[in-house]
């Protein structure tokens, strides 16, 4: 495995080793946690997190709310941002980025762009941050014009998953996470697909017992994203396959306004992009239906329901992957393995295509 150069724990209980973590990879900065009002004052973890990190003087929570992707906005950094400098705060401070991707990706935006950049450390608090958000670096906000669009790498110090948190995620959240391990499986790992698909057939798992069985699972997810985010950091060529599914999914989350969670619509785009590399014929027959399958298992939604095929093609356009009018797509070669290695990782798609796996 190439390594990451930062420190990824994944441990239940990692959430109390977090003062040591961040003095170690960020000695003498001062803190600051940026949370949502959920996470921070619902779930207590900003007074947590704060009685962790502090040494001799009081830890700053900057909040922001309501949770969720209407509110990771330019609008939002712009009022964060004015925030710590309000308070003061310079190049030598570290953002705590405490909650889910939307905190984490805009956090990490304010560091990326603070004074030029600064430190952060990923602290999430859902499955789907803890396997996917929290690693690789990518921070952002969202436009009208789609998710993401504007934004920077800007690596984080570290990243610090603790399991135990996810005893206050509701189920639709936690079983929204499994969107991103299950693609993990479907780009690179059949035997991870395999333990995934055992372990959601397999639920509800009752209390601690489920996050224990759940730990490995996280573990070698992270695993295999910072493994392609170490080899292609700035998404020049392999970490493309991680997209898989996003394409449609971001389209998906725009045309409704973020009205469908990501981990939904990232379910629903696997579902039809693998019926996709199947008409090309890029993939083996039969793979969207084992993705569905596990996706169905995972009770996660396949189809998009209400939103035409028309209008999810046009959000694909003004995706960042959309190249001289045509969309380039991470397709799924079999379970375990991605196409388009000769050609970049992506494989450019007609919209007819498209339109006829969206109404299958």
């Amino acid at each position: 495995m190439v390594a990451l150069p930062y420190p990824i724990t994944v441990a239940s209980g990692a959430l109390d080793q977090l003062g040591a973590i961040v003095r170690s990879v960020t000695p003498g900065n001062r803190t600051v946690i940026i949370s949502d009002r959920t996470v921070a004052r619902d779930h207590a973890y900003g007074r947590r997190v704060a009685e962790c990190l502090r040494v001799g003087e009081r830890v700053p929570l900057i909040l922001f709310g309501p949770a969720g992707e209407r509110t990771k906005t330019r609008e939002t950094w712009a009022v964060l941002t004015d925030a710590l400098f309000e308070n003061e705060f310079g190049r030598d401070t570290t953002i705590i980025a405490l909650g889910g991707g939307v905190v984490g990706d805009l956090a990490g935006f304010i560091a990326a762009t603070y004074m030029r950049g600064i430190p952060y450390v990923q602290v999430p608090t859902t499955l789907l941050a803890m396997v996917d958000a929290s690693i690789g670096g990518k921070t952002g906000v969202d436009t009208r014009h789609g998710k993401n669009l504007v934004g920077a790498f800007h690596q984080p110090a570290a990243v610090v998953i603790d399991p135990l948190v996810l005893e206050t995620l509701p189920e639709q959240h936690l079983r929204s996470g499994f969107a991103e391990i299950i693609k993990h499986g479907v780009v690179a790992d059949a035997d991870y697909f395999a333990r995934t698909r055992d372990f959601v057939d397999a639920w509800p798992l009752p209390g601690r017992r489920g996050l224990e069985e759940l730990t490995p699972i996280i573990a070698r997810s992270v695993e295999i994203k910072a493994n392609i985010v170490a080899r292609d950091e700035r998404e020049s060529g392999l970490r493309k396959v991680l997209n898989f599914g996003h394409t449609i999914g971001h389209a998906l989350e725009a045309a409704t306004n973020f009205g469908v969670t990501h981990g939904d619509a990232v379910t629903i785009g696997m579902v039809a992009e693998a019926r996709v590399a199947e008409r090309i014929g890029v993939a083996t027959q039969g793979t969207a239906r084992e993705i569905e399958r596990v996706c169905q298992a995972a009770r996660l939604p396949t189809t998009p329901h209400n939103v035409a095929a028309d209008t999810l093609i046009g959000f694909t356009r003004s995706d960042k992957k959309a190249r001289g009018g045509r969309v380039e797509y991470a397709l799924p070669k079999c379970i375990g393995e991605m196409a388009g290695a000769d050609r970049g990782w992506t494989v450019p798609v007609e919209d007819t295509v498209v339109r006829e796996a969206l109404t299958a």
